[in-house]
This record gives C-alpha cells, sequence and structure tokens, in this order.
C-alpha cells in the first residue's frame, strides 16, 4: 500500500488578499474548512499545513490540526510543499491541496492520488473537469487542459484549447483544470529543481514546466463539484453563502 499525505500550503501575505487562510467562514477560518474536508479523504495517511506565519501555524494547532512552520522565502506553494516533502522519507505520494478551496470535496482528492496508488510509474496527476459553455472557456482565468487518449496531458492554457474550427452544436469540448494535484514524494522534490521554462512563463502556468521537460502528466475528469477558489472577497461571499446553507 502507497502511503500519501495531504499537505495544504497556506502564507499569510497573499497580495490579492492578505490573511486570507485565517479570514472567518460560518464561524471556522477558512484553512479549517478545507483541512477538515481534507482529513475526510479515505487516501490520505495524513493531513498537514505548511506555512511561513505564526498566526496560521497557531490557528491550525489551535483546532486540533497539524501544522509545519516553512521557510519565508518560497516563490510558490510547490517550492513549501517540497519543503515539507523533503522531511517525509516514509512517504510515497504527496498531494498538493489548495488553501484557499473551502468546499474542496474529500472524493476529489481521492480521485486524483488513484492513479499513482494504481500505477507506479506514474510520476503526477491533475484533475480536470467538462467546461460546456463557450463564453467561460474564454475566460483567461479559467485553465483549459487538453489531453491525449490515454487522459496525459497534452498542454494547460488560458486559452479556449481546443479550438473546434467548425463550430459547436450544443456542449463545447473544453475541460477546465482544477488545481489539486498528486505527486510521487521522488518527482515533487526533482520538480522544484528544474529550470523554469518558456511556455511555463508565457503562461504562468507552473504546470507546464513538467510537460516541457518531458513529464508526463495524469488527468482524472471529475464532474464539476462546486468548489470555489476564493481569490477575491466577492469568492469569499459566495463559499459563505453556500457553506452557511449547510448549516
Amino acid at each position: 500500500m502507497s502511503s500519501v499525505v495531504g499537505i495544504i500550503p497556506a502564507r499569510y501575505a497573499s497580495t490579492r488578499f492578505p490573511g486570507k487562510p485565517l479570514v472567518d467562514l460560518a464561524g471556522k477560518p477558512m484553512i479549517q474548512h478545507v483541512y477538515e474536508r481534507a482529513c475526510r479523504a479515505a487516501s490520505l495517511s495524513a493531513v498537514l499545513v505548511a506555512t511561513d506565519d505564526a498566526r496560521i501555524f497557531d490557528a491550525v494547532v489551535s483546532f486540533g490540526g497539524k501544522a509545519v512552520m516553512t521557510d519565508a522565502g518560497h516563490p510558490t506553494g510547490t517550492d513549501r510543499l517540497a519543503e515539507v516533502a523533503g522531511g517525509l522519507s516514509t512517504i510515497d505520494i504527496i498531494v498538493n491541496i489548495q488553501g484557499d478551496e473551502p468546499l474542496i470535496m474529500p472524493e476529489t482528492i481521492d480521485a486524483v492520488t488513484a492513479p499513482l496508488i494504481a500505477d507506479a510509474g506514474i510520476p503526477m496527476s491533475s484533475v480536470m473537469s467538462p467546461l460546456p459553455d463557450a463564453d467561460r472557456a474564454g475566460d483567461a482565468n479559467i485553465v483549459k487542459v487538453v489531453t491525449d487518449l490515454q487522459g496525459f496531458a497534452l498542454y494547460f492554457s488560458r486559452a479556449p484549447i481546443p479550438y473546434p474550427r467548425e463550430g459547436v452544436a450544443g456542449a463545447g469540448p473544453w475541460k477546465k483544470h482544477v488545481g489539486l494535484y498528486a505527486y510521487r514524494r521522488e518527482f515533487l522534490l526533482a520538480f522544484t529543481r528544474l529550470t523554469p521554462t518558456p511556455l511555463e512563463q508565457l503562461e504562468k502556468l507552473e504546470q507546464l514546466r513538467a510537460l516541457e521537460h518531458g513529464y508526463r502528466i495524469r488527468m482524472v475528469e471529475r464532474a464539476d463539484d462546486g468548489s470555489i477558489g476564493v481569490d477575491t472577497p466577492e469568492d469569499l461571499e459566495r463559499a459563505r453563502a453556500i457553506l452557511e446553507a449547510q448549516l
């Protein structure tokens, strides 16, 4: 059996939304919602929050969670993840769980780990969901992915790929990339040492680094589960309304 750990990178000093992990949602800090949902994933043997801020560390400990302090100089959440993974020598698979997804479904976490558990030759996996609306496909803030016939990513883009030259009748062919990743631990450590690549820098999509260096990413398709990435105060109000309706 593979041992799988979920790690939630969380930083306080976000330029767009400072203090986001600790903002109140239905009586709990947002990071607690993410943590508790992740703990319900059957595939995870443990869940950790990786942070460079004592306020987040203390909040996690106060609700009974596990947190690890990391270096403050990491350029990305993946680098923060790798620092923690470096000390987990007995773990096979690391899942990168975004700290601003308070509605994440445990079943989606289990789905992203399944390919790596089943096949030791797969270095990395992620999630996609149908995106039938052409207007949303044209939104550069929504990342699209195209795959080969075996379900491995061919390319990620902010552009609406693929391009249906003869038009679309009914639902469109696009797939939205969901920012949830599972890595084989050794690959995660190697990935953060890879040189950033031209397409990665052009599209501002870190996952392109893996493809440009010749590594494969297995995509898992899931129905849109309604999870909301909280990037703005408007996103926060949407997530708050959904969570309060569930109480």
